[in-house]
């Protein structure tokens, strides 16, 4: 296996070829999800920050729910943090939506309302990065911007045989993009991620198997995918976690303020764990004290 610095040579000999594969696959097996029949910023926004750490399919009601609720930024803006956060539930890692407020706040506030459609302007709004800002410019504005997760990302190291950085990763995605259609290049290429090119790949299903340096090697260990920047690994247990406790703590403040000495009881912890938790919390500015002495969701 190849290392992933700057003599790494290119493994798609014609990259027009390599393209027309990929979408001539994809594009009639493209996934029907709904935030795929729209171009507002918003709408795409709301479902990229959903949709990290989280399956579709868990995503797509909720993603309906919240649009109903906060259908543009100004609804959300206008909307207590704790309202978001209530709408968030079942989603998990809460600052999402904290971000998710904070960016339509900037929206209306900065920007009156205008969307940035160039990458660093859309990474100056709070909680966006590399990927989610090339997915809002690509899927929301249909401008050239190659997007890498971990689906992607498992493709582009197994195509080249070679653990990558996240630089080279992009550098290489940045490479191999169709910038004439970049929505459905991107949306293609994940869905060939998602569905074929998996941890457990289905290479006799794969249209592009004849450039993957990987296959032509017989798919023998290490899996350069294992290690590469992007890659999703196997997440921390959940049971029993202080994620468990900080989302069971905020799914109860959806229903109102409590005490802080009821914590404790409430995720079945010690006096000292449960004050850790809320402290935790309120440093995140997920949850405030209110003067009774009760923690809350911010705004009440």
């Amino acid at each position: 296996m190849q290392d992933s610095g700057d003599e790494l040579t290119e493994p798609v000999e014609s990259f027009d070829a390599f393209r027309q594969a990929v979408v001539t696959w994809g594009v009639p097996r493209l996934r029907d999800l709904p935030w795929r029949r729209t171009r507002d910023p918003w709408a795409v926004l709301v479902s990229e920050v959903m949709l990290q750490q989280t399956q579709a399919a868990r995503v797509i009601p909720k993603w309906e729910a919240f649009l109903a609720e906060f259908p543009d930024p100004a609804a959300c803006a206008a909307a207590p943090l704790g309202a978001v956060l209530r709408a968030w539930q079942g989603l998990g890692y809460p600052r999402r939506a904290k971000h998710l407020h904070a960016t339509a706040v900037a929206i209306v506030t900065e920007r009156d309302g205008r969307w940035p459609d160039e990458i660093d302007a859309l990474m100056a709004l709070p909680g966006i990065g590399p990927y989610t800002a090339r997915a809002v410019r690509a899927f929301a504005h249909e401008l050239p911007a190659a997007v890498v997760d971990t689906n992607v990302a498992r493709i582009l190291a197994r195509v080249t045989g070679a653990r990558l950085t996240a630089s080279r990763a992009q550098q290489l995605a940045d490479r191999w993009a169709d910038d004439d259609e970049p929505w459905t290049w991107n949306q293609v290429l994940l869905d060939l991620g998602a569905s074929v090119c998996r941890p457990r790949p289905n290479c006799p299903a794969c249209p592009i198997r004849s450039w993957c340096e990987w296959h032509r090697s017989g798919c023998q260990e290490p899996d350069p995918a294992v290690g590469s920047a992007g890659v999703s690994v196997r997440q921390a247990r959940f049971a029993g976690s202080d994620r468990q406790a900080r989302g069971e703590v905020l799914a109860r403040l959806g229903r109102g303020a409590i005490g802080a000495d009821e914590v404790a009881a409430l995720i079945e912890t010690t006096a000292e764990r449960a004050a850790r938790i809320v402290d935790t919390l309120v440093a995140d500015g997920l949850v405030e004290r209110a003067g009774d002495g009760r923690v809350r969701l911010p705004g009440g």
